[in-house]
């Protein structure tokens, strides 16, 4: 268990809600924010530690060494920071996506092009395995993101199992959560049940997201442990792949209607800023890009580092 002070306490919760508030947008990834903040092998590691052990450890020694053998004071912060953001920023998020969706995907871009030269620095020792790597996890995520959404299911199962994919995409670096609940058709549903306090759908979703955290970090843990360098790389590879999806400028091809009747984009193309139907807004989108590494950037030179 990593004993924090009351100020990294509070800017654990903060790296929670930055992450919640990442986890709301298809294509931006909260693992991402959990890496470049120092705080990724900690969570998987703690995850690991809730089993059958910790269990025994709680009858055996008390509750006491059970919250420090599974990290608890961590998880109450980082989670709670996460749920604050998701409920405050959901229709936040919503709005200015639908109102400047290129001026807030350029701020995202930003954010992941900095994500990028971020994680690259934990590579402890480039060689031809890592750069293979890495052009394997651009290519995956990048198909990834090419990908159409598929129909709605509204069923228990189908909820549970969203939730149980979607949040092993929220804790790898580069692969959105939020995106991989559109390409199941459920990322609609599940915002409207956070915006309209629908308890029912958001605790089977919950379940899903526990499932697939408990089995998955796992998966996670081991690769960490035993191929380090190349599971970073892969990592990174994945945050390169995923630029196509937060790449500001699109041309819509086809449209679909969400959970509200609204009539909203369904299929689009990437084109130039010169080739943007729209208005291109060019000199504040590299400024927000600008805006958004630089964030990164402060983010890992000045807050306090986790031992």
């Amino acid at each position: 268990m990593t004993k924090r002070s009351p100020l990294k306490l509070g800017f654990l919760a903060l790296k929670g809600a930055a992450m919640g508030a990442a986890d709301v947008v298809p294509g931006v990834s909260g693992g991402t924010i959990a890496f470049i903040s120092g705080i990724y092998e900690e969570l998987i590691d703690s995850i690991n530690n809730i089993n059958l052990s910790a269990l025994k450890l709680w009858k055996s020694e008390g509750f006491k060494s059970f919250w420090n053998h599974v990290n608890g004071t961590f998880f109450v912060f980082l989670f709670v920071g996460i749920g604050i953001s998701i409920v405050s920023l959901a229709k936040v998020v919503s709005f200015l996506l639908e109102m400047h969706p290129v001026l807030i995907w350029s701020f995202f871009f930003g954010l992941i092009i900095a994500s990028v030269w971020l994680i690259s620095k934990s590579i402890e020792k480039w060689s031809l395995g890592a750069m293979v790597t890495i052009a394997i996890g651009a290519v995956v995520a990048y198909y990834i993101s090419t990908i159409n959404s598929v129909a709605s299911v509204d069923s228990t199962w189908y909820i549970v199992l969203s939730g149980a994919i979607a949040i092993c995409a929220m804790i790898l670096p580069g692969v959105s959560g939020a995106f991989i609940l559109l390409l199941l058709g459920s990322y609609d549903k599940v915002l409207v049940a956070i915006n309209d306090r629908d308890l029912v759908t958001i605790g089977l979703f919950g379940f899903g997201c526990a499932i697939g955290l408990l089995s998955f970090a796992r998966v996670l843990k081991y690769l960490f442990s035993k191929f380090k360098n190349l599971t970073i790389a892969l990592l990174a590879g994945f945050m390169v792949g995923s630029l196509n999806k937060v790449w500001p400028w699109k041309e819509t091809i086809s449209t679909r209607v969400n959970s509200h009747g609204e009539v909203v984009p369904f299929i689009q193309d990437n084109v130039l800023p010169s080739d943007f139907s729209g208005e291109a807004q060019l000199t504040y989108s590299i400024l927000l890009a600008i805006g958004g590494f630089l964030l990164i950037f402060i983010l890992e030179r000045f807050a306090p580092k986790e031992s």
